[in-house]
């Protein structure tokens, strides 16, 4: 399998405050994905601009077929920046306006937020990441903090925690972290293809409850760390994912897609 190639260079990130339309109501989304169904509850009330910008891709389909691209065991898996089409290529999501950080909440296990440039606040566009534990202590405080605009609700963190606890392979970059499902260390040692029964796909996200205010019987943890302006990545440890976070929203930044590269081991 392989990328396709274009010769777009990188659309210059714009930064603005989306206005707030009807779809900000629209507060309960269904993410069917090829391991299970979940629900999460958006807050439409704390973070408008973020959550208009999130259905905004929602609403036009641009995460139907997209997949989760990343997975860190006891961190986060991440998906909103890649497609796959019937012959498993993949491409990058085309990608609105950067949008405002909103940093209100706190990033506890469970919470759904948006991954952005490092250094770069006001930088999310369409890639987010589910918290898989507490990762408060580490994100709240980073790069003037990461916006949490949903959790995931009811027995949803099964499916996310079976999406976490499959197998990930470190094809070309920036899919060093993919997981995949039916697929072993032997196929990936003999180059085995990957095809779309292999990867995690989102097949659709949809819009489940308008109601204005579905978010009113929930108590999201609150971000008591932020500082402001940021604070530098760690250098080590776990502050290295936490600076892969917010790389991998500068790889599909704009209307570019990456180039050719064959899925390959990275050595």
């Amino acid at each position: 399998m392989s990328f396709k190639s274009t010769t777009a260079a990188f659309a210059a990130v714009v930064f603005t405050t989306l206005a707030l339309s009807n779809t900000a109501s629209a507060t309960i989304v269904r993410f069917e994905t090829s391991q299970g169904n979940f629900e999460v509850n958006l807050y439409d009330n704390a973070t408008p601009a973020t959550v208009n910008n999130f259905l905004d891709y929602v609403q036009n389909g641009n995460y139907t077929d997209s997949i989760f691209h990343r997975s860190v065991s006891n961190f986060i898996v991440q998906g909103g920046g890649f497609l796959t089409d019937v012959n498993a290529q993949i491409t990058a999501i085309s990608t609105n306006p950067a949008v405002v950080n909103e940093p209100v909440y706190s990033n506890v296990r469970g919470t759904i937020a948006m991954a952005k440039l490092a250094g770069n606040a006001n930088s999310a566009t369409s890639q987010w990441f589910i918290n898989l534990t507490n990762n408060a202590t580490d994100l709240d405080p980073q790069n003037g903090g990461f916006t949490v605009f949903g959790e995931v609700t009811g027995t949803g963190m099964d499916v996310v925690d079976a999406i976490a606890a499959l197998p990930t392979f470190a094809f070309a970059s920036p899919l060093n972290e993919l997981p995949l499902q039916n697929f072993s260390a032997t196929d990936f040692s003999n180059g085995v293809d990957v095809e779309n029964d292999n990867l995690i796909i989102v097949t659709a996200i949809t819009v489940i409850d308008t109601t204005v205010d579905s978010a009113a019987g929930l108590n999201p943890a609150p971000n008591t760390l932020i500082d402001g302006g940021g604070v530098p990545v760690p250098s080590g440890g776990g502050g290295g994912s936490f600076g892969l976070l917010a790389l991998f929203a500068l790889l599909v930044t704009g209307r570019r897609r990456l180039g050719k590269l064959a899925f390959r081991r990275i050595v």
